[in-house]
């Protein structure tokens, strides 16, 4: 599961799960591009702390020109892309018939908008190639099944990125392009630290999983390179779900 002459994109890389991904690939063997909308300075450090070059952007994903920036620096300054890790995203629990229509627009902005263009981006600059390469998106046990909080715009986001993870798997076999998600249960990490805070609502959300407990990030890193790296070179078109066994009770 090594990626060693590799260069990977990593969006949302500032902070959680998206900086671990970034640390995780470095120290696989790839050179790793950032982008994120916040400072990425601790991004920076533990790829090159890996001791492997990074170019860092700051990106929007809702931008398609700022999309567009993060892969041609990643071609420009690190030679190539091979890897497409669509982790940026955003959340939030309301209940539907209160609902922002304005904060869902944002939130698919980001969350299915963001990864598309993204994707389409990298997609192209692999077509270009001719080498094939791998597009990851995290994804979310919630986009097949529910969970105690009231969170429809998110679970409908995450839903459409497995929808989307199908058709361009389909588009792009012919062109050695393998594009999968990757989809957790409830993790330990920035976006979630709010709710684990409360003991229980804590409870609550490790009662989810069969295996009764919230995923250490560390769970995430051999099924994120089992999917970037040719351990997986006959994965393609699927969903990865990492939940504890949330989604099958």
């Amino acid at each position: 599961m090594r990626l060693d002459g590799k260069v990977a994109v990593v969006t949302g890389a500032s902070a959680g799960l998206g900086l671990r991904f970034a640390q995780v690939l470095a120290e696989a063997g790839a050179d790793v591009a950032v982008g994120a909308r916040r400072d990425l300075a601790g991004a920076r450090a533990v790829v090159e702390g890996a001791g492997r070059r990074c170019a860092a952007v700051r990106t929007d994903v809702a931008r398609d020109a700022d999309c567009a920036a993060l892969v041609a620096a990643a071609v420009e300054q690190l030679g190539r892309v091979d890897v497409l890790v669509n982790n940026a995203g955003i959340g939030y629990a309301a209940r539907a018939e209160q609902d922002d229509p304005a904060a869902a627009a944002a939130l698919f902005a980001v969350n299915l908008l963001g990864a598309y263009q993204m994707a389409i981006h990298v997609g192209r600059a692999l077509i270009a190639q001719g080498e094939g390469g791998s597009i990851v998106t995290i994804g979310s046990a919630l986009g097949s099944t529910t969970g105690p909080l009231p969170e429809a715009a998110y679970s409908a986001s995450k839903a459409g990125v497995a929808g989307l993870t199908r058709d361009l798997a389909a588009q792009w076999a012919r062109h050695g392009i393998r594009v999968n998600t990757l989809a957790p249960g409830w993790f330990a990490s920035e976006l979630t630290g709010p709710l684990l805070e409360h003991e229980r609502r804590a409870a609550q959300l490790a009662g989810c999983a069969a295996l009764g407990r919230i995923g250490r990030p560390e769970e995430l890193d051999g099924p994120l390179l089992l999917l970037a790296s040719d351990a997986g070179s006959y994965i393609t078109g699927t969903t990865l779900t990492v939940d504890g066994g949330w989604s099958m009770r």
